[in-house]
């Protein structure tokens, strides 16, 4: 595989995507959901946030012990404790990252850092913030010889402060830059000029790795993801399902499926086994009690159902006609043909012939108006229904003609 078209998938289901309101997962089924993270065949799983909770800590140290494969990632803020207490939950770790960062946007800056400790002014507290993040990423290094530095907020980053903030860094140690749109507030032009910028006015970034991290506030975390791909990143960070924080992060699968069906035009890969998704995708639905829409894409239960006269005279005809990827791809045990009042007689025809009932045109019309009556009063017919009707309207049939 060219290293330059190789895209490495970060997975952040486990730290970010826990933190989706109302979720909670404990040690043991963080360990099962990292196998699976694996079998997936993810770079890099951010297993938690081990200086947050003694059981994020537990489940850090339990994953980075357990999981061969992925490196395995653990987040930590920039303060010397949290990474003091990464590096203890690495201690036998088989393939570690520490990932640590700052605030890099005016608004976090004087947001989260007003206390005058940091800085009497802006600029003040900027070069503080530069002196903690350079610290951050020299006390990791001691740790592991793997360190990501997220600059958080970097969609709303003044240019000039966060080239210097990367620059020093570097310098320092870090060995990929993750550049977050933390709010989900960028699109995807603007985002992919953000990382086409670094690439440009960042000296020391050639061999650095560059990863984008976007939200979906504005539903636009994927197309953000692929802009930033588009411009030179070459890691991307999202979760299975696209849960997480708020309205949630880049959805994996979506974002693998699209460079992967559209390799014509993105001209990328990545290592990760896609038949694994659907599998994946219903794991973590469970454990964190947050079922998938029916219209996700990729993994939702309509991803390959078909329902109108049109789609599924033409899916039936050539598949291609109205799927862009095969259901097996991801996983997906088949396509789907829905009955309903819009389907149409080949969809009734062709879920007839699968129930082994074959009919004459003469009969398929008959079946065909009972049919509609039946699927006007209901969502979906299904296949007992259908064959409690064509079953009822043979036999009518037969019994009219025995009484001629």
């Amino acid at each position: 595989m060219n290293t330059n078209s190789r895209v490495y998938v970060f997975d952040t289901t486990l730290r970010d995507g826990e933190q989706a309101a109302g979720s909670r997962l404990d040690v043991g089924k963080k360990v099962e959901i990292a196998h699976q993270l694996a079998r997936l065949g993810v770079d890099v799983i951010e297993a938690g946030f081990p200086g947050s909770s003694p059981k994020d800590y537990e489940a850090v140290k339990a994953i980075a012990e357990d999981i061969r494969g992925p490196v395995i990632c653990g987040t930590s803020r920039a303060l010397l404790a949290d990474i003091d207490t990464c590096g203890k939950a690495f201690a036998n770790a088989h393939r570690p990252r520490i990932h640590t960062g700052i605030g890099v946007s005016n608004v976090h800056i004087m947001g989260k850092f007003k206390d005058k400790k940091y800085g009497a002014t802006l600029e003040h507290k900027k070069t503080r913030l530069i002196r903690m993040a350079v610290d951050a990423v020299r006390r990791a290094r001691t740790y592991v010889n793997d360190v990501q530095f997220y600059a958080e907020d970097a969609g709303r980053a003044d240019r000039e402060f966060l080239f210097r903030m990367i620059d020093a860094v570097v310098d320092a140690g870090a060995t990929v830059i993750n550049i977050p749109d933390t709010t989900g507030y960028a699109v995807p032009e603007q985002f992919g000029a953000l990382i086409r910028d670094i690439t440009d006015h960042v000296a020391n970034i050639a061999n650095i790795r560059i990863s984008v991290h976007c939200h979906n506030d504005l539903g636009m975390a994927v197309a953000n993801t692929l802009a930033g791909v588009g411009n030179g990143a070459r890691q991307v960070e999202g979760t299975i399902n696209g849960i997480g924080e708020r309205a949630g992060n880049a959805a994996i699968e979506e974002i693998v499926m699209a460079m992967r069906t559209r390799k014509n035009f993105y001209g990328l890969e990545t290592s990760i086994c896609a038949e694994e998704f659907y599998g994946t995708s219903r794991m973590v639905a469970d454990a964190l009690g947050m079922p998938v829409p029916a219209n996700k894409a990729v993994v939702g239960q309509n991803a390959f159902a078909h329902s109108s006269g049109i789609h599924v005279d033409g899916f039936l005809k050539n598949r291609n006609t109205y799927e862009i990827m095969s259901p097996a791809d991801v996983g997906v045990p088949a396509s789907r043909v829905v009955l309903t009042a819009r389907t149409g007689r080949s969809g009734v025809r062709h879920r007839l012939e699968q129930l082994g009932l074959v009919l004459s045109e003469e009969e398929l019309e008959q079946v065909y108006e009972r049919f509609l009556a039946v699927a006007d009063k209901k969502f979906e017919v299904f296949d007992e229904d259908l064959r409690a009707i064509a079953t009822r309207d043979t036999s009518e049939q037969g019994d009219n003609q025995n009484e001629k």
